[in-house]
């Protein structure tokens, strides 16, 4: 009986170490995002059921943070991939040449706005998000407000304190909005319009769907934020209606690049190949109208059918490279509203 007892003691020694060499050969990436959490689960799973030898390890806070932070880390790079975050903080990355350029199987697939220029591409994009105003019904009928159809109804005397947008510089939806309407309107007036709106802001917040969610939540009558948030809270009931600006809509695309300096090269390929297959893209429409690969996305529940329509001709190239600048001045003008940082 003892020697049967240590023959089993033994066979669950081997298989135990077996199962802990097993975890030791799979590789953990160490993915930045922007994405939004609850996003998370469900990519992770696609990827690693499809790449079961890597771990997806999530570094994710708003678009402006993991910018800054991948930017401090410039001379000692911490991530492996970014996985969901703005093409223009991408760009702004590929200027300070910290981007491996790769192109993944299957890019030519994708449609060519959603593809860096260069032939040997340093990111790809993944899906577009649409800045748009979540207005609650309820507590607009309580202020007597009525529905804003455009931008510059934000401006009028009525909403004073009723509006509540994000900040650009920890926000990429924030930064989408201020660039958009610095297009849109040209730059004196873009300013001059964000002059106008700022006495209407209650306050900025360091999140792009918190506008949203406190609309939903009756904490505001009105907040700046993005179309997939709104239309996600509609689903579960928020009293909410989105409006899409008849001036047109600012956007970005989130996109995945690999991290210039990263020691699991081969890993970061892989996930870039799945993030431009059709399952990525058929994941990012659960959310998003609009994906990188055509013929893909089919309508989603409380977005216009004429999204496309309405997104500005956005120069990515101009915001990346007035990034800087913009939120300079946009924080001397408007940052004394902002929400303290946690």
């Amino acid at each position: 009986m003892k020697l049967f007892a240590k023959a089993r003691l033994a066979a669950a020694t081997v298989l135990g170490m077996g199962v802990a060499m097993s975890a030791q050969a799979k590789t953990e990436l160490t993915v930045y995002t922007a994405l939004e959490a609850d996003q998370l689960k469900q990519y992770e799973a696609a990827f690693e059921k499809a790449n079961p030898e890597i771990d997806v390890r999530w570094v994710r806070d708003s678009t402006g943070i993991v910018t800054a932070r991948l930017l401090a880390e410039k001379e000692n790079p911490q991530a492996d991939v970014v996985w969901g975050l703005a093409a223009t903080s991408l760009l702004v990355l590929k200027g300070q040449d910290m981007l491996e350029p790769y192109k993944p199987a299957g890019t030519d697939k994708l449609s060519a706005k959603f593809v860096d220029n260069d032939a040997t591409p340093s990111w790809v994009g993944m899906d577009a998000w649409v800045a748009s105003i979540c207005f609650n019904t309820i507590e607009a009928e309580k202020h007597n407000l009525p529905k804003p159809s455009s931008w510059e109804d934000l401006t009028k005397p009525v909403y004073k304190g009723h509006v509540v947008m994000p900040n650009p510089n920890s926000s990429g939806t924030g930064f989408l909005d201020v660039s958009s309407w610095l297009q849109l309107f040209g730059e004196d007036k873009g300013w001059m319009f964000m002059d106008n709106l700022h006495a209407n802001i209650d306050r900025y917040t360091h999140s792009g769907s918190k506008p949203c969610k406190m609309a939903a939540a009756g904490e505001t009558p009105i907040g700046i934020s993005f179309a997939y948030r709104g239309a996600k809270l509609i689903n579960k009931g928020a009293p909410l209606n989105v409006v899409f600006p008849t001036e047109g809509v600012g956007w970005d695309m989130e996109a995945a690049a690999i991290v210039k300096g990263t020691d699991k090269l081969e890993a970061a390929q892989k996930l870039m190949d799945f993030a431009v297959t059709r399952e990525a893209n058929e994941l990012y429409n659960s959310g998003y109208a609009v994906v990188a690969m055509p013929g893909v996305a089919k309508p989603v529940k409380n977005y216009p059918t004429n999204i496309e329509e309405l997104m500005i001709d956005n120069d990515f190239e101009w915001a990346a490279n007035n990034r800087t600048a913009i939120l300079k001045q946009w924080q001397q003008r408007y940052d004394g509203k902002s929400e303290p940082k946690k």
